[in-house]
């Protein structure tokens, strides 16, 4: 009775602390997130001072604000500001789509124009009204979201203040907070270890792994773009970064058309250039870079770990690309422990009739 009642009682306010703190969803998140990644560093802050967390958590904090935080609101304006470049050209009619379509359409080989008949587009209205129409929408929605950013900006710097806040108190105190997690975990010490293990492990992965990827490919390929005379190449430095979060898409969806292009349009020697630096370089930064950060510390599968991150963008926006794999580890780390505990008890009750039954051959 006592016992039911007071599961009850935490789950209706563990129920109700999170619906309290559900605006501040996404600088929860990110607080954790940080604080997990820079531990590390804060405890040879910590160290290098003597044991005073609270100054050593402090100069942590100031370390993520000039290396993390403060760069990427500068590029997000950057990126607002070229995005909004590129859609004024649109708009103005300085990107005439006309004109690279047919210059594209004329110059391609006879069996890729033949699959374009097939496919049905070779009307040149039809092809341009969608992508216009494509184009128009997107940049439309950026507007907006520039916008509302703009509207939003004391409620953007409520939430970053939030973070930064949770983060220095993370980064201080996180220890003790992980000690009582896991006594709050119902489970025997070696499961819980594994438990909270898994959780690091998955978000220092995931960080690691994608979003310092997608950083380097996103600032090479920008960096290879801008050096070819390609405009907006922040923008599609940017777009890259983003596309190489998602498995079996990456970074050649961006770059294989833009060279495609520019090899349709007679620049030959940038189209060839873009290619070769986007097999060689762009690409091979994923297959270099994420199993020397990474390891093998998730061991998940490509395709749960794009299943994951596209449904964790569906549901809780930019903050699913953590929340989404984090999730997705927990599922199969508590399955792998049911499993490990199922096959213990069953070796366990093996053990016990191989001793029943030699016990009776005695007797």
């Amino acid at each position: 009775m006592q016992t039911g009642f007071l599961i009850a009682l935490v789950l209706v306010a563990s129920l109700g602390f999170a619906r309290v703190v559900e605006p501040f969803f996404g600088a929860i998140v990110w607080a954790v997130v940080i604080s997990i990644m820079f531990t590390p560093l804060n405890n040879k802050v910590t160290e290098l001072l003597g044991g005073r967390r609270s100054l050593a958590a402090l100069l942590t904090l100031n370390i993520i604000l000039g290396l993390v935080i403060i760069p990427a609101i500068i590029l997000t304006a950057v990126l607002l500001q070229q995005a909004s470049g590129v859609y004024a050209q649109f708009q103005s009619g300085s990107i005439n789509f006309d004109k690279w379509f047919i210059t594209i359409n004329a110059r391609l080989p006879s069996w890729a124009h033949d699959q374009l008949v097939r496919a049905g587009l070779t009307d040149l209205a039809a092809v341009r009204a969608q992508v216009s129409a494509g184009l128009a929408s997107s940049f439309r929605t950026l507007a907006a979201q520039a916008f509302s950013i703009g509207q939003g900006a004391l409620s953007f710097l409520g939430a970053l203040t939030v973070m930064l806040y949770l983060t220095f108190f993370m980064l201080r105190d996180g220890y003790v907070m992980a000690a009582q997690i896991e006594r709050a975990i119902p489970l025997r010490h070696d499961h819980r270890r594994a438990v909270l293990k898994r959780f690091t492990d998955v978000i220092r992965a995931t960080v690691k792994g994608s979003l310092v990827v997608a950083i380097l490919q996103g600032l090479i390929g920008g960096i290879i773009f801008f050096s070819l005379g390609i405009g907006g190449a922040t923008l599609w430095g940017v777009t890259m970064g983003l596309f190489s979060l998602l498995p079996a898409i990456g970074t050649g969806i961006v770059w294989v058309p833009v060279a495609i292009y520019l090899l349709a349009t007679g620049a030959i020697w940038q189209g060839v250039t873009l290619a070769l630096c986007g097999f060689f370089i762009i690409s091979s930064v994923d297959n270099v870079v994420r199993p020397i950060l990474v390891g093998r510390e998730t061991r998940m599968p490509d395709y749960i770990v794009l299943i994951s991150t596209l449904g964790g963008l569906a549901l809780f926006g930019f903050n699913g690309l953590v929340v989404g794999p984090v999730i997705a580890a927990a599922f199969l780390g508590a399955w792998e422990i049911f499993t490990q505990t199922q096959e213990a008890n069953a070796e366990a009750d093996v053990d016990a009739e191989a001793d029943s039954g030699n016990s009776a051959n005695l007797s």
